[in-house]
């Protein structure tokens, strides 16, 4: 029996259909006979009890510059729908938090994916410091002086927003850098966030690897190899997807966090491992379902709809 879906996401014209796993997500359901309803996150709205979005019947197809169809614009009653998809990108600040206080008023009687309670309370670079053995070392503060004595302790690190996304703001300090007060002064003067920093990975160099995992099972990974004279490997800021197999480090870190996955109805996640190290737990709106099935040939989407098919029966 089809299912009502709603889609939560950034504006679909902009997407890359080659590699958006929102896209694919879409494409998929629509091939397994659900009805699609997307809507960007300003126009979700609390009003007199109910959790109401404004958008659009949708129709989505893989034809570069003409990949979707919208219906008349209408506004629904998201508790009349089976699935909601939490699809946004961060920045993971209060206007994405609010969006996750709206959509848990709805679920679980609408499964929204990931649970939104979750989602905010675990998001990507604080879930990991719940498995500090699997992790490098790892600081999370904003005062300069404690960050300082981190990186003198490590020598060479990485430092990052604690709520961004995509690589940016991402710095390796080595230990001739001499940038870490000018930077930890552009942070501060964004926002009043703390920063993360990691001690350094080398294996980096080798690739980050992305593992997908369904309802806390691992079902794959891609290796994403930095581009020649980047630190970071992500795929927005020119990373190369290579194929890659899950090694028994990878199998053994899944097997520590998939079950706290489930448990916390986070059935999409993407995580980041370096070498043998896990560096973080992508809930909010984790990608690469579409190299990892060109790669390995394997439907990932379908997978993904069979485990949100299994709870909604």
């Amino acid at each position: 029996m089809g299912l009502k879906v709603a889609i939560q996401m950034d504006p679909i014209a902009a997407v890359n259909i080659d590699a958006d796993s929102t896209f694919r997500i879409a494409e998929e359901a629509q091939a397994r006979g659900h009805e699609l309803f997307y809507y960007t996150p300003d126009r979700l709205m609390y009003r007199e009890g109910r959790i109401l979005a404004r958008g659009w019947p949708l129709h989505v197809r893989r034809e570069q510059g003409n990949h979707f169809t919208l219906g008349d614009e209408v506004e629904v009653d998201l508790a009349d729908w089976d699935v909601v998809w939490l699809r946004q990108d961060p920045p993971f600040d209060m206007g994405y938090i609010t969006t996750t206080h709206l959509l848990e008023r709805i679920h679980p009687a609408t499964l929204v994916v990931n649970d939104p309670f979750w989602v905010r309370n675990s998001p990507e670079k604080l879930l990991v410091l719940n498995f500090p053995d699997l992790t490098p070392p790892t600081l999370v503060a904003r005062d300069l002086a404690t960050i300082r004595a981190f990186k003198a302790q490590h020598g060479d690190i990485i430092l990052k927003p604690l709520y961004g996304n995509g690589g940016a703001g991402v710095f390796r300090l080595d230990p001739n850098d001499r940038n870490l007060s000018s930077l930890h002064e552009l942070f501060m003067g964004i926002n009043n966030e703390p920063l993360i920093a990691q001690k350094f990975l080398p294996a980096v160099a080798k690739g980050d690897k992305r593992i997908i995992l369904v309802d806390g099972e691992p079902v794959g990974a891609i290796n994403r190899v930095p581009a020649a004279g980047e630190t970071r490997s992500n795929m927005h800021v020119g990373g190369r997807p290579e194929k890659v197999a899950l090694s028994a480090r990878d199998r053994e870190i899944c097997a520590a966090i998939g079950p706290v996955l489930r448990e916390k109805g986070q059935i999409f996640v993407g995580i980041d491992v370096i070498g043998d190290w896990l560096t973080e737990i992508n809930v909010t709106s984790p990608t690469g379902i579409q190299e990892l099935e060109r790669f390995d040939g394997v439907n990932i989407a379908a997978q993904i709809w069979e485990a949100i098919e299994a709870k909604r029966s």
